[in-house]
């Protein structure tokens, strides 16, 4: 059972004008985070506040972190997981919007005002807003495949700098990781990552999951919003999680039925998201899973 004295806290900024409250769980990664964090203090068009969760820190993270006194963090002297660390790092947020973001993102040019006329734009707290990641793999529907570097030592910043904003692609729906922005009144509503997730897999499309039980039907990626993403650099790590199932045992569904059926992540952005209206196939297919998944474990 995690103890509340297995966390520390230093809050140590005050509220005065930042936008965002930017959270940023980090496991032994201080290369990766120094370049988030310089990325975020020279290319945000707004003031935020950072909060960074320790997990470990025994590669000098910590350390650079207790000189750094623009920065509020909080601290774990074992890796209590991405879902444990957001949810202490709520505790330190004095703004009205929370961003969770990884450690091994560079924040693109004006990437915060992009959300945020976004956001003043709505009018409104119920959505789930994402960035859209460069990364130097292929990947999906909601990213561009541009090659600046695979790790730190082969970045290239400099043609970053020049070249971020190539890469058409639209707004897009299904909004699901980061870096992401909900408004506090509504993390608090869902209650913040789900521990049972730890250390962190399928906590991203679980959260979008209760959002969408919380009623919240406006998920929308945005183009102009951009990250460089190195790419699940702590994640990568770990080899062995049975969220998968845990996911299905939850709700009835995979991740994958709700990031097709219902986020329909990587369309087209058209407006607030309709009804899921799955087909007899579809249904089938999950009642399948779920009562596999009820075997498993039982017998495992």
């Amino acid at each position: 059972m995690l103890r509340e004295d297995v966390i520390e806290k230093n809050k140590r900024t005050k509220a005065s004008g930042q936008y965002f409250s930017i959270l940023i769980p980090t496991w032994n990664n201080v290369a990766y985070l120094q370049n988030c964090i310089s990325s975020i203090r020279k290319n945000s068009f707004y003031t935020h506040q950072i909060i960074v969760h320790v997990n470990d820190g025994s590669d000098g993270t910590l350390q650079w972190l207790q000189d750094q006194k623009d920065i509020d963090y909080c601290y774990s002297k074992n890796n209590i997981g991405i879902c444990y660390a957001l949810n202490a790092a709520r505790e330190l947020v004095h703004t009205d919007y929370i961003v969770y973001m990884n450690d091994d993102m560079y924040a693109c040019p004006d990437w915060d005002k992009y959300l945020m006329d976004e956001i003043k734009s709505i009018g409104h707290n119920n959505f789930f807003l994402s960035g859209t990641a460069i990364e130097p793999y292929p990947g999906n529907n909601c990213t561009v495949y541009k090659n600046f570097g695979t790790d730190i030592a082969s970045f290239d910043e400099t043609r970053l700098l020049l070249e971020y904003k190539e890469g058409e692609i639209q707004d897009w729906q299904g909004a699901t990781w980061p870096p992401n922005v909900v408004h506090t009144s509504v993390w608090d509503l869902v209650g913040g990552y789900s521990v049972e997730f730890s250390p962190g897999f399928y906590s991203d499309p679980d959260f979008s999951m209760k959002l969408w039980h919380a009623g919240i039907r406006l998920f929308k990626g945005l183009s102009k919003s951009r990250v460089y993403h190195f790419g699940s650099k702590s994640t990568k790590r770990i080899s062995h999680h049975k969220n998968y199932q845990k996911f299905i045992a939850k709700w009835g569904i995979t991740s994958s039925t709700l990031t097709k059926y219902y986020l329909r992540r990587g369309e087209p952005f058209n407006g607030l998201l309709p009804e899921e209206n799955l087909s007899r196939g579809i249904k089938i297919k999950n009642v399948v899973k779920q009562f596999a998944t009820a075997l498993k474990i039982l017998f495992v």
